[in-house]
């Protein structure tokens, strides 16, 4: 299917505000009431920003994208560029939305094996950042980073280092040395997907440990992390006193031989989790024990449409504020499938939307829930739709906003 080319226009949203001096008298009838200025809307952007970018490719980005969202159409327009020459390839935001954090995907940093980790603060007045302090990510190439619901760690997964990393927040948002860290060990799963579909040749990460996500549960009392090398989801117990992961029993749930998890996503009623898997091109259905934090199995559905057979690599899943759906972005396929989620926790399929690019790596959907915005990475383009909120569908808004090797997109709310 030939990629649209054609541009809609971009306008600046701007809002303007009506003063109240203290004291002054209620306006007369029919006359509008005065409002307090409104904040405007903004997102970052996280690329690939080095010669050593992902699978080998050149990364083009220039670092983090600032930028201003229509609320009315969707439309980004770009404020800035924050240098990072780095691969500021994820984000996360602090609980206080005061601070952002990257996970700057690169094999080295000071001399050592290891990526970084870099951390900013935020004026919140116009989203400006300002870089406090960068510190070892304790792995080579961290994917992945989350903040705990305390807002006083940073756990960082590094995919090529295998390890999953501790790093404490000081009082100014400074990171401090790794507290702990775990290094991946076990055996490894097979090349090939078990549960893949038909004629898929996905086999790229079954080599060696590759932690892919950590992320601590709602509630803060144990952190889980992907590791799709060894085809599990570990989970420990959390010591927020000394930033420390502590044995669990049992440490880890399976999943099948060579699936490969990714990424995962809690549902808000933090009963049930959702996990993808990068080579299998599928999503398991969980249902978790917040007290125990034990994962017990409960169904595994394709993130694909019925009848595709070849290769894929999933990157992304989503579960809406609301509750109510599942997104799933397909790499290879080149789009995102939207699912939802029945009393039970377990999902159907209702549909699927090209991305309007090649390589969708991570999609996000707006603060009010009407837009999704897909980071197409070999396209250097971020495709904006908008979405139904009863039937969770996607109409794509014919909007492209160019940023270089795009891989992540974060709201600032």
């Amino acid at each position: 299917m030939p990629m649209e080319t054609h541009r809609v226009s971009r306008r600046r949203f701007l809002t303007t505000t009506t003063a109240v001096a203290a004291g002054v008298a209620l306006p007369a009838a029919g006359r509008e009431p005065a409002t307090p200025a409104r904040r405007p809307l903004l997102a970052y952007v996280g690329s690939y920003s080095s010669p050593q970018g992902p699978e080998g490719s050149r990364g083009r980005g220039g670092g983090i994208y600032l930028f201003e969202m229509d609320p009315s159409s969707g439309a980004l327009v770009q404020r800035r560029v924050f240098p990072n020459g780095q691969n500021p390839a994820w984000l996360a935001l602090n609980p206080a939305r005061t601070h952002l954090y990257s996970a700057n995907e690169t094999a080295t940093y000071q001399g050592a094996r290891s990526g970084s980790v870099s951390a900013y603060a935020i004026d919140r007045s116009d989203g400006h950042l300002r870089l406090i302090n960068t510190a070892s990510s304790e792995g080579a190439g961290p994917a992945h980073l989350s903040v705990h619901p305390a807002g006083k760690h940073v756990l960082v997964a590094n995919y090529a280092g295998g390890t999953v990393a501790v790093l404490p927040i000081g009082p100014g948002g400074e990171l401090g040395a790794a507290t702990d860290v775990k290094t991946g060990r076990g055996d490894i799963g097979p090349a090939r997907a078990a549960s893949g579909p038909l004629g898929s040749f996905a086999i790229s990460g079954h080599d060696r440990p590759h932690a892919h996500m950590v992320e601590s549960d709602p509630a803060g009392r144990f952190v889980l992390a992907s590791d799709l090398g060894r085809d599990r989801i570990f989970i420990w117990k959390f010591d927020i006193k000394r930033g420390r992961l502590t044995d669990h029993d049992p440490p880890f749930v399976a999943l099948p031989p060579g699936d490969g998890p990714r990424h995962f996503a809690f549902h808000p009623n933090r009963r049930w989790l959702y996990s993808l898997q990068e080579e299998a091109s599928t999503i398991a259905v969980f249902s978790y024990d917040a007290r125990r934090g034990r994962l017990t199995p409960r169904q595994t559905i394709s993130s694909l449409p019925e009848g595709f057979a070849g290769t894929d690599f999933t990157s992304e899943i989503t579960v809406t504020p609301d509750g109510k759906f599942v997104y799933a972005a397909n790499r290879l396929h080149d789009s995102i499938a939207w699912f939802s989620i029945g009393e039970t926790g377990k999902l159907t399929w209702l549909g699927e939307q090209w991305t309007r690019g090649d390589y969708p790596r991570h999609f996000g959907i707006d603060p009010s829930g009407g837009f999704l915005f897909s980071c197409n990475q070999r396209s250097d383009a971020v495709a904006a739709f908008r979405r139904n909120k009863a039937t969770g569908s996607l109409t794509f808004t014919g909007q492209y906003t160019p940023v270089g090797t795009p891989s992540i997109i974060v709201f600032l709310t």
